[in-house]
């Protein structure tokens, strides 16, 4: 054999080993494909670390409870439906309970002193914010006929404007100072702004009647709105009339106890 026939015979021969070489790691690439499981990867192709697959597991299961403690939830507030509790949701989105009704039982032999929405020879004073006077205006017409209906003379009430709510204090302990009336009823409207004036005004609105009360002695129904929007603000116009009955109820239990004191 010539010596181009032998490396002509070499190269043939170490083609065809690498060749069975080939076809055994193809033949052991299937093999590992069908025992290794496929490896996660993320959104952009790259391969996941163990810790990241391991972690899925724990936060499908948070997951899954979170939906369950939803379900819960929903189930507990059809159960307070159906024992009568009313909720509202309003358009802030803010779910708030409504108040409990039910009466004051006191048992006999106790001394009581309870005051009813009486106007007969009384006057009430009514001190108005002129801000947001499209509510406001009408509070002061709710509250109006809510005196007449109690029996409130039409020379007996006196009606103060004032600019705004935080002026209603102000307004209300001067009222009051002259001694000349049973109650003083304040009415305002102060709707939430993009600014953090909503929480001023409505607190020192709500402090200062208070205080013209308990330094006067005069009753002082609230009657100010604080609402987060407009149409929170119009649902609730007939808040004057509650203000005024609570007004001649204080002033009726005060008259009760100036009567018994003096007897």
């Amino acid at each position: 054999m010539s010596e181009r026939e032998h490396e002509t015979s070499a190269t043939t021969q170490d083609v065809e080993e690498e060749h069975e070489d080939v076809q055994a790691l193809e033949q052991q690439d299937k093999v590992v494909e069908a025992v290794e499981p496929e490896e996660e990867v993320d959104d952009a192709g790259w391969p996941q670390p163990d810790w990241a697959v391991a972690d899925r597991e724990p936060q499908a299961e948070a997951e899954e409870e979170e939906v369950e403690s939803d379900a819960d939830e929903a189930e507990g507030a059809e159960h307070h439906l159906a024992l009568g509790h009313v909720v509202e949701a309003d358009e802030a989105g803010i779910h708030t309970v409504e108040h409990v009704g039910g009466e004051i039982d006191v048992p006999p032999g106790y001394a009581l002193v309870e005051g009813e929405p009486r106007g007969e020879r009384r006057s009430v004073a009514i001190v108005v914010s002129r801000f947001n006077g499209g509510i406001t205006n009408q509070m002061l017409q709710r509250a109006l006929e809510a005196l007449a209906d109690a029996g409130v003379p039409q020379e007996g009430i006196t009606v103060m404007p004032v600019p705004g709510a935080f002026e209603l204090p102000l307004g209300a302990l001067a009222l009051a100072k002259t001694r000349r009336y049973a109650c003083v009823v304040a009415l305002g409207c102060v709707i939430r702004g993009e600014t953090p004036h909503f929480d001023f005004v409505a607190n020192e609105a709500a402090s200062g009647l208070q205080l013209a009360a308990i330094e006067t002695g005069v009753p002082v129904a609230f009657g100010v709105l604080t609402c987060n929007t407009v149409s929170q603000a119009e649902a609730r116009i007939d808040k004057a009339v509650e203000a005024v009955q609570s007004g001649l109820e204080m002033a009726d239990a005060f008259a009760q106890l100036r009567a018994s004191a003096k007897s």
